[in-house]
C-alpha cells in the first residue's frame, strides 16, 4: 500500500536536492550514517522497520523536514499517530557522529532519509541513490485522531525480511488490513500486484527497483529550501 501511494506523486524534480549534495563539505556523510546504522541494527533489527516508518510518517505532514523528531508538546511527534514511532536514537547517533566530522553541516532531515534507504538496504532490500540537500523544517501539527496503542504485522509470512511476500499474500487472501487485500480486490490495482508478484515488475522492472523510485519521489515531498529551514544542532529541537 505505501509503494502503491508513492508511485501516484507526479515527479516533480526537486531543484535543492541532489545526489552527492554533501560531496565537498562532508563527503563522508552517506558512509556515517550507514555505519550507524548498521550498528544499532546490529543490537537490534526492529530498528529497520521503524526508521522506514519514521521517514514515512515525517514526509506526509508537511514534507520532509524532520519535524517529526521536534521533542515539544502539542506538535507532530506527539500525535496519537505518531506515538508510536521508535528509533530517534538511531538519528541522534548519527547526528552526533557527523557534527563531530563536519559540525553544521548535514540536515537530521538528510539523515533520516538516508537512514531510511539504509535500512532497507541491511534487510537485504534494494539499494538507491538518495538525492540530499534538505533542510530541516519547524514543528508541524498533525490531526488528532487515530489510535497508536494496536499492533500488529502487516506481514504475515516475512515480517523481518525486505522482500514481495506482502503481494503473495493479498492474492491468496491473507492481507492484514482491509485496505490492503482490496488492492488485491479491486480490478484497478490488481495489476500492481500482479507484476510484483512475480519476476518483472511495472514497465519491466523489478520491485526493487520500483520502490526505489517511490522512495526518491516521497523523501522529495515539499523539501525546505534554504530560505525556508535550518540545519539543526540538535535533531530534537529547533535552533
Amino acid at each position: 500500500m505505501f509503494l502503491l501511494l508513492a508511485l501516484t506523486f507526479s515527479y516533480v524534480h526537486c531543484q535543492s536536492t541532489r545526489v552527492g549534495f554533501y560531496s565537498k563539505t562532508c563527503p563522508r556523510v552517506e558512509s556515517i550514517v550507514h555505519s550507524t546504522v548498521q550498528a544499532h541494527f546490529k543490537s537490534n533489527p526492529t530498528v529497520a522497520p521503524r526508521l522506514l516508518r519514521m521517514h514515512f510518517h515525517d514526509c506526509f505532514v508537511q514534507g520532509c523536514d524532520a519535524s517529526v523528531l521536534i521533542d515539544e508538546p502539542n506538535i507532530e511527534k506527539t500525535t496519537p499517530p505518531n506515538l508510536s514511532l521508535r528509533g530517534y536514537e538511531v538519528i541522534d547517533d548519527a547526528k552526533t557522529k557527523l557534527d563531530a566530522a563536519c559540525p553544521g553541516i548535514v540536515s537530521c532531515a538528510d539523515i533520516l532519509a538516508l537512514a531510511a534507504r539504509d535500512s532497507i538496504v541491511l534487510t537485504n532490500g534494494s539499494n538507491w541513490q538518495v538525492p540530499i540537500g534538505r533542510r530541516d523544517g519547524w514543528p508541524a501539527l498533525c490531526p488528532q485522531n487515530g489510535n497508536a496503542t494496536r499492533r500488529v504485522g502487516l506481514d504475515t509470512s516475512s515480517q523481518n525480511r525486505f522482500d514481495a511476500s506482502f503481494f503473495m499474500n493479498l492474492r491468496n487472501g491473507r492481507g492484514v488490513l482491509e485496505s490492503d487485500q482490496k488492492l488485491w480486490i479491486d480490478a484497478s490495482t490488481r495489476n500492481f500486484v500482479q507484476h510484483f508478484m512475480g519476476v518483472k515488475g511495472l514497465f519491466g522492472l523489478s520491485f526493487n527497483v520500483e520502490f526505489g523510485r517511490s522512495m526518491v519521489k516521497m523523501s522529495n515531498i515539499s523539501v525546505k529550501s534554504s530560505a525556508e529551514g535550518e540545519i539543526r544542532k540538535l535533531c530534537s529541537a529547533i535552533n
